[in-house]
């Protein structure tokens, strides 16, 4: 069991970042926004997914350059050298959607769970929301404030790995055709009501503002330097590949059981009801475990996200001693009691959160770049003109799909 443990420590320390940043994007929110876009479109908006993570690998070696270069996370270097006006726009509009996200996270992960324990129950109505939610909240904060970064990182690494294991379990077990992926590469967005927000929330679950900046605060966190800047690619690659296989494997799942029959998924519930009589009892059984290990290594990130912003934006170590923190913390914890009091659907809420995050994210690209551009910051690491014009085509690529976003949201209201 120790050397077990030794090795994910290992494993945690090696690639730190990468594991905080798959955790934080695969959660729920990715399960319901690809499981929705699976069950709705089957693979055709693979294509989605993949230039997302294509674009985002792209991002995160230059956000991640930056800070190795001149030693300032993102957020602080927007204060300094653009001004204070920029730097509480992006921090406020982030918070907002974290804000968004923290609800929609808890309630779909307690829907989930009350649904899959409804057969074990006497009742037949399965272990209630509101506890459940509790749960989870009260033992997220327990390790958040007894634990250290490291142990969280060794936490965060097991989640994945669950996840990981569980998601591609069940899509073998209910496998598509595998030429729809290969068709899917196809860019195409559908012309049905609500196609635009999904494909939006898929964007944004994957490419928003957010990654970049907290993937810089990490790495100031790690302490890596201009010297790790190969163990930092490395552990870019690993967390954009881990990103990709998991959110095809969720879409698979949905495409190969709930597309043939013309089931959407207008609930999170929905997933896991439709495919227990499909795919059978031990199939659910994995997939549930996957949206728990999803939602708690997604929830770990978002309860510190803020802490981690001050810290970023102060220019200061990460302490989740501090009262101002742990305040924090306790918040988004509360927060995630929101559906189990007074109702909502999660699914709807979870798109909306990611697709307001993804209208944050061209402003972001746009302060970036120009920093990325001052010698007196970057040196002869400036940019080169092939980089510029890949951030330029980028940052038109998420202007469209933020206004695609922003009516959808407009249309679902």
């Amino acid at each position: 069991m120790k050397k077990i443990y030794k090795k994910i420590l290992l494993l945690a320390a090696a690639f730190g970042p990468g594991l905080f940043l798959v955790g934080y994007n695969i959660g729920t929110g990715s399960v319901t926004t690809m499981a929705s876009a699976g069950a709705s479109h089957g693979m055709m908006l693979t294509w989605a997914v993949f230039l997302s993570c294509l674009f985002t690998y792209f991002l995160i070696v230059v956000f991640s350059s930056f800070t190795l270069v001149t030693g300032e996370t993102v957020l602080f270097s927007f204060k300094k050298h653009i001004g204070k006006g920029a730097a509480y726009f992006v921090l406020g509009t982030l918070i907002i959607s974290e804000m968004i996200s923290s609800i929609g996270v808890m309630a779909v992960l307690s829907e989930v769970t009350n649904e899959w324990t409804k057969p074990i129950t006497s009742s037949g109505g399965g272990i209630g929301m509101l506890p459940i939610a509790l749960f989870f909240a009260i033992l997220l904060v327990y390790f958040l404030f007894t634990g250290y970064y490291t142990k969280i990182e060794v936490i965060l690494a097991v989640l994945v790995g669950i996840m990981g294991t569980c998601f591609v379990l069940t899509t073998f077990m209910v496998i598509p055709d595998a030429s729809a992926v290969l068709k899917g590469l196809m860019p195409n967005i559908p012309t049905d009501n609500n196609a635009g927000l999904v494909v939006a929330g898929m964007i944004g679950t994957t490419m928003g503002g957010i990654l970049f900046i907290t993937r810089s605060a990490t790495i100031k966190q790690k302490g890596w330097t201009l010297k790790d800047r190969a163990t930092e690619r490395k552990d870019a690659l690993l967390s954009i590949s881990l990103m990709f296989v998991l959110s095809i494997s969720i879409m698979a799942a949905a495409a190969g059981t709930l597309y043939p029959l013309g089931i959407h998924v207008e609930n999170a519930v929905d997933m896991v009801k439709t495919l227990e009589p499909l795919a059978g009892r031990f199939a659910i059984t994995i997939f549930v475990t996957g949206i728990i290990a999803a939602g708690l290594s997604s929830l770990f990130p978002h309860y510190i996200l803020v802490p981690l912003l001050l810290s970023d934006y102060n220019q200061e170590k990460l302490d989740l001693n501090k009262w101002r923190n742990r305040g924090i913390v306790i918040f988004y914890a509360a927060l995630g009691m929101f559906v189990p009091i007074f109702g909502g659907r999660p699914v709807s809420i979870m798109i909306m959160s990611q697709a307001l995050a993804l209208i944050a994210t061209p402003l972001i690209l746009i302060f970036m770049q120009y920093l990325l551009n001052k010698e007196e910051l970057m040196g002869k690491n400036k940019i080169s003109l092939t980089t510029n014009i890949g951030i330029s085509l980028i940052t038109l690529f998420t202007v469209y799909m933020a206004y695609i976003g922003a009516v959808g949201i407009i249309e679902t209201l």
